[in-house]
């Protein structure tokens, strides 16, 4: 294995694009890619940047049905066909020129990163065009068209692996890649989320845990609204370590939305950058202890584009490539005027919220009266047995 990370990065993959006023801005995209390279993150650090292919019809067959793909192929040539069937040409999914195209490339971007762990080329792989977690076999949902997680998952499946975990810390559940993969016991699916009494899609709940035969297999936290820095990062060390431990992955794929963050307008949840780049950590970390550091990275939702994305994705990209980015450090110049240029909005001058996020483990004690505890016990209850774990 040769170590080192690669970022999937293609400048084509911001074409992915619903339209002004969508939240789905493909601004976050470069905003991100820009504030990469401002902090001189690829080269320096050995980190590669490196275009894969989009995904071809054989790879997409691995999740999608060939209707579905035919479909956005055809809408992707002519918008105004779209009617809503397919979950193409609604208010989350509103059709464009390129759909397939962009699509494709993206899903394409976060199955060479897959391929490329998988074989030894890298070590890491991210793609923070990608973690488009809630488009099903059959239709778009959810501003995403095809699931570029779950079929980075299946190529994995497809070359040999026989374990693979999949992490995902969006505050929108991964109903995608749970559907994906419910009835199959080399995936595990833990989805840390906020509770779908309150959010988009309305699923994972603790009592969604796999088909038959893959009983366990998914994993749900549901989060009460409001959760801050210490209540999330106690809730995610509260479940995923153990489970990692009993599950041996093969490989550890995550999906990194930023849209738990208190400033997201689509959710309400209040955690910061600082937690989000200490789950960054944490799953860097798990990378390495559970899955000999086979580690593939995503990003996800999103949309305080200017604020939020860009800091917590560069902290991402920081800490896969080994050369993770002080939370003070302060923001370079030419990257705030590139931010003001581009929206005519003030970009942020540090990498931190100003938070030092501290968490409580589970070993220090249950809580019977916290509405945050109890979404983990009822997590662990539900699949914990599964595996041969105490809840």
């Amino acid at each position: 294995m040769s170590g080192g990370a690669r970022l999937m990065w293609d400048e084509a993959v911001t074409g992915y694009d619903f339209g002004a006023g969508h939240p789905m801005d493909p601004v976050r995209l470069d905003l991100t890619m820009r504030l990469v390279e401002a902090f001189g993150l690829p080269g320096a650090s050995g980190l590669k940047v490196v275009a894969g292919p989009p995904a071809d019809d054989s790879v997409l067959r691995l999740v999608h049905r060939s209707d579905y793909i035919d479909t956005v192929r055809r809408i992707s040539a002519d918008p105004s066909s779209a009617d809503g069937t397919y979950g193409i040409g609604t208010e989350d999914d509103p059709a464009f020129a390129g759909m397939h195209e962009a699509s494709a490339l993206i899903a394409g971007q976060s199955v060479a990163a897959a391929e490329a762990v998988w074989c030894g080329e890298a070590l890491h792989g991210v793609n923070v065009a990608g973690g488009l977690h809630h488009a099903m076999p059959g239709s778009a949902a959810g501003f995403c068209v095809y699931n570029d997680a779950s079929l980075a998952i299946a190529r994995l499946l497809e070359q040999g692996a026989e374990r693979v975990a999949y992490v995902d810390v969006d505050v929108h559940h991964g109903d995608g890649v749970q559907a994906a993969f419910w009835d199959d016991p080399r995936v595990l699916t833990v989805s840390l989320h906020e509770h779908p009494r309150t959010l988009f899609p309305g699923t994972g709940w603790p009592e969604e845990t796999g088909g038959e035969g893959a009983e366990g297999s998914a994993v749900n936290v549901a989060l009460p609204p409001g959760t801050s820095d210490g209540g999330w990062l106690r809730a995610l060390h509260a479940v995923v370590p153990e489970l990692l431990r009993a599950f041996r992955p093969q490989v550890l794929v995550t999906q990194h939305g930023a849209d738990t963050h208190i400033e997201d307008p689509l959710a309400h949840l209040a955690v910061t950058v600082d937690a989000q780049r200490a789950a960054a950590e944490a799953c860097h970390a798990w990378a390495h202890e559970y899955a000999e550091g086979r580690w593939v990275a995503l990003g996800g939702g999103g949309y305080a584009v200017v604020d939020v994305v860009p800091r917590a994705w560069t902290h991402l990209v920081a800490i896969a490539a080994g050369e993770p980015i002080a939370p003070e450090a302060p923001i370079p110049e030419d990257w705030r005027l590139r931010v003001y240029a581009r929206t005519r909005q003030d970009a942020p001058r540090r990498m931190t919220d100003g938070r030092r996020p501290a968490w409580s483990e589970w070993e220090a004690g249950y809580d019977p009266g916290s509405a945050l505890d109890q979404a983990v016990l009822a997590a662990r209850r539900a699949v914990y047995p599964a595996h041969g774990l105490l809840p």
